[in-house]
């Protein structure tokens, strides 16, 4: 278990120094130093470094291509390079990055166009959701319409799974994104209605043969996590206008997952294994804990809170993940704490988060070259590599309202 993370040697406190930061990082270790600098400081060195990281990822996955589409996905494709594009727009209001998006979406447009995969991380849905959204930014309203229309044409069919991933989850998510950005009524409630119903029918029936009111298979494994079960699929439900049989059955589900957790706190990657070594956004506690988060939002009790802050536990003394990513790395981990300081407004929260992104700062280049920390299989991608790690830093500039990339909304 001990070989997947490096071990939380981080200080519980650091208190942060008023002053220059040549005057506050004296006689201190780089970590130190950078957990002793005002946030303010420590944000915008954030920023300066997510920039140049910015722009290492539009060259190794943009530019050295050849400007052509192999893998257009968000996961590990080049719409991830246009998410983080959109993401940096956001913070900087540079122009230049929100038409150098729109040009990786329209590339991703072309390469998706046979595609079977209808989700918003791994499909169509997320080029035809993204397109619209960075047209609406740029004034094009005759493009937003298109990628729109598009969007509409998408057709769930009947084997689809329900999962975040690949399946109807991960659909509902790219609907729930264009009403955000958009327009509430962008996507029909009626349209979004019909999927939902389908995703507590399928749950429904397979829980029956357990003790959890909802429950789903993905490639024959009953999972828990954010990417292909159960804490994926409720963060979504929650999302959505539920009747009260439906969200009862929600909640249930969630106490199911609590009172059969680890020991450790951490939470099973599927039915049956008890194999307590995964602290990631795809498996274990960490996607379970961001999940917890909105239930706590949702149905406002306190036990869920203490659900939540439990799991974010876990992921303090588990989550310094030997890899820099989102999906299964230290990148995706800082979120909980971000997640989390939302929640509760409690500052040892923004400190853990701090704490982890300098880590990142401090250490994963270093690392990684001496190969203590993996780069990631798509070293340069959103969901593994260093352009989900880019996207938590820009992400920092606003604890307040820094959301889990493609996860939160």
């Amino acid at each position: 278990m001990g070989e997947r993370f490096f071990r939380n040697e981080i200080p519980e406190f650091v208190p942060e120094e008023v002053g220059e930061e040549e005057i506050v990082s004296a006689g201190k270790d780089s970590m130190t130093k950078l957990l002793s600098l005002p946030y303010r400081s420590f944000s915008e060195k954030l920023q300066r470094y997510a920039l140049s990281l910015k722009d290492t990822v539009v060259r190794e996955t943009w530019e050295r291509s050849g400007k052509r589409v192999g893998d257009y996905s968000l996961y590990t494709g080049v719409l991830g390079t246009a998410y983080l594009l959109f993401k940096s727009y956001q913070i900087t209001r540079n122009e230049d990055d929100l038409k150098l998006c729109l040009e990786i979406v329209e590339a991703c447009d072309v390469a998706s166009r046979d595609s079977e995969r209808l989700t918003f991380i791994c499909g169509r849905a997320g080029v035809c959701a993204l397109g619209a959204v960075v047209a609406k930014h740029l004034g094009d309203d005759q493009l937003q319409d298109r990628y729109l229309a598009d969007f509409r044409e998408i057709r769930l069919p009947s084997g689809l799974p329900h999962e975040l991933l690949y399946g109807r989850a991960g659909y509902l998510w790219a609907c729930l994104f264009l009403n955000k950005h958009i327009g509430k009524d962008t996507v029909s409630s009626a349209r979004m209605r019909s999927v939902v119903e389908e995703i507590f029918r399928e749950g429904r029936q397979l829980g029956k043969r357990g003790s959890c009111p909802l429950m789903y298979e993905w490639h024959g494994k009953r999972y828990w996590g954010a990417a292909h079960g159960l804490a994926g699929i409720m963060h979504v439900l929650m999302h959505m206008e539920l009747e009260q049989d439906e969200m009862q059955d929600v909640k249930v589900t969630l106490a199911y997952m609590f009172l059969h957790r680890f020991p450790s706190g951490n939470y099973l990657s599927s039915e049956g294994n008890e194999s307590d070594c995964l602290v990631h956004w795809c498996h274990g506690a960490t996607g379970v804990a961001l999940t917890l988060v909105k239930a706590a939002q949702v149905l406002r009790t306190v036990e869920l809170v203490e659900a939540a802050m439990e799991a974010g536990e876990v992921v303090w003394n588990r989550g310094l993940l030997k890899r820099v990513g989102i999906c299964h790395g230290i990148s995706g981990n800082t979120y909980v704490f971000l997640s989390l300081y939302r929640l509760t407004g409690k500052p040892e929260y923004l400190y853990r988060a701090k704490a982890f992104a300098s880590f990142l700062l401090d250490k994963s280049e270093k690392l990684i070259s001496e190969g203590e920390m993996h780069g990631g299989d798509r070293p340069f991608s959103l969901f593994e590599g260093i352009g989900g790690m880019a996207y938590m830093f820009f992400d920092m500039n606003d604890p307040t309202r820094a959301l889990f990339p493609a996860y939160e909304l």
